[in-house]
């Protein structure tokens, strides 16, 4: 896991949209931390519709109701050169239907809804209880023009073809400076 917070950047930054892999040698603005360090526990507990705890043991779960899975995000905003850095983590408990095949080749593909909408997607990784994808997307865009829109992710197979198996998707209302990690429950794609 990585701490985007820039801490010395370069003067100037000409890079409008890169990709960067965090599992390769750290770049020279970028700091690992372990993963005790990552993501507050609080963040991760499940609430339901009407937003409060409940044990799943408790609960029969119907077609609608069942869990699709959780993907972790963090966000942060650089204003001095007018950054999203968008860091993809992990996608956890993910279910896929059995068409699918039992490991199919899942990618995240994330879209800014701008009025002319920013799409970037990961690398294709084996579906998984645990799919680690660790990689950051870098957007040179407004912060007031990031701030009335939705940040939306679709949860896609490769093989044996394209299909989105869920959907999930934040607001950019509170981004800042200070980076933010997100858990976000994943729900059946729309119709």
């Amino acid at each position: 896991v990585s701490d985007l917070r820039p801490r010395a950047l370069p003067g100037s930054f000409d890079v409008s949209r890169s990709m960067f892999d965090l599992r390769s040698p750290p770049h020279r603005f970028m700091k690992r931390y372990d993963s005790f360090s990552s993501v507050p526990s609080s963040t991760s507990s499940r609430k339901d519709s009407q937003g409060s705890n409940r044990s799943l043991d408790t609960i029969t779960l119907s077609g609608d109701e069942r869990d699709f899975g959780r993907l972790n995000v963090k966000l942060c905003y650089v204003s001095s050169v007018e950054q999203i850095w968008i860091t993809v983590l992990h996608c956890k408990d993910l279910s896929w239907p059995s068409s699918c095949g039992e490991n199919p080749r899942i990618y995240v593909k994330g879209i800014l809804t701008l009025p002319k909408p920013v799409h970037f997607k990961s690398s294709a990784k084996e579906g998984c209880d645990d799919i680690e994808f660790m990689e950051t997307f870098v957007f040179a865009i407004k912060l007031q023009s990031l701030q009335a829109v939705r940040l939306v992710f679709k949860i896609q197979t490769q093989t044996p073809r394209k299909k989105t198996i869920g959907e999930c998707s934040l607001a950019l209302r509170e981004l800042s400076s200070e980076e933010s990690s997100h858990w976000l429950d994943i729900s059946p794609p729309s119709k």
